[in-house]
């Protein structure tokens, strides 16, 4: 399935994507697309099937927002496609590097992104991210598929002097407003064959910057699960976002960054895509 949320930000009603394109609102079945729906995905398929004829039809024209609430953890994997490290300079990690970004960053896939006051080195990346289903402690790679419930785009915007010219850690750099746009659909496991074989793009005004493979992932989703659950209690509903490739901003020579009207248009095989407009902070 493809799960989705949609309407005004913070009035969002749940619904789902069919295979013909037609959205469908599932309020009756769900309030809404959280870490409690994600155990209940085997009874909506059902009611899907049995309802997707009656249930009210969802506008094409309205907005999409991030297509899961509730998240109580987005914890990015840095520099987790080899080509990105060596354009950023930086070492290959030998375990995830990883890093938080505020849940009060994220967005939907159309919305705006705000250029924050001051801000002169924003930039883009294009990542697969994926979602926890179900409670994870200790797990083992072995085990890890298990608690993987979907998948989704996550566009990783970057404020770069805030992240690495400034004291202390990433999530600076990582966590203002509208920096995490999710979506547009949160695609469940069965839907994707292989998470490590996705092709995933990022364009600037019409422009390729990123065109790259999950294939290059130097961890993969398993050894990501299985790191991180050592250190901390994984929630149905958290976000793990798994790197970024190649062509960034600040890796270009010279190095390029977003400004107010520039456009960013990204996608994922199977996930859908995104579009978004670059804006200056009104205060």
């Amino acid at each position: 399935m493809k799960l989705l949320r949609y309407g005004a930000p913070e009035k969002e009603k749940p619904g789902v994507a069919l295979p013909n394109g037609k959205r469908i609102d599932i309020s009756e079945f769900v309030a809404d697309v959280n870490g409690a729906l994600l155990g209940n995905l085997d009874r909506l398929a059902i009611w899907v099937d049995a309802n997707q004829n009656s249930a009210p039809a969802i506008s094409l024209n309205e907005r999409l927002g991030p297509p899961i609430t509730g998240v109580s953890k987005l914890i990015g994997v840095g520099l987790n496609y080899a080509q990105h490290a060596t354009e950023a300079g930086m070492t290959l990690p030998t375990e995830p590097l990883i890093f938080f970004k505020s849940t009060t960053a994220i967005t939907g896939p159309y919305d705006n992104v705000i250029i924050p006051k001051g801000a002169m080195k924003v930039d883009w990346e294009v990542e697969l991210a994926f979602v926890i289903g179900k409670k994870a402690q200790y797990v083992s790679r072995e085990q890890a598929m298990d608690f993987v419930a979907g998948y989704l785009i996550h566009n990783d915007i970057s404020e770069r002097e805030y992240q690495f010219e400034r004291a202390g850690q990433w999530v600076k750099g990582k966590s203002c407003d509208t920096f995490a746009p999710l979506g547009p659909y949160l695609v469940t496991k069965d839907e994707i064959g292989d998470p490590h074989r996705l092709n995933l793009w990022l364009k600037v005004n019409g422009e390729l910057v990123q065109n790259s493979n999950t294939a290059d992932l130097v961890f993969s989703i398993p050894e990501i699960v299985a790191n991180i659950s050592q250190y901390m209690t994984l929630l149905p509903g958290d976000i793990i976002s798994t790197g970024t490739p190649f062509g960034v901003g600040f890796g270009l020579q010279p190095p390029r960054y977003l400004k107010a009207g520039d456009v960013m248009e990204l996608g994922v095989d199977g996930l859908g895509m995104q579009r978004q407009l670059l804006v200056s902070a009104v205060h």
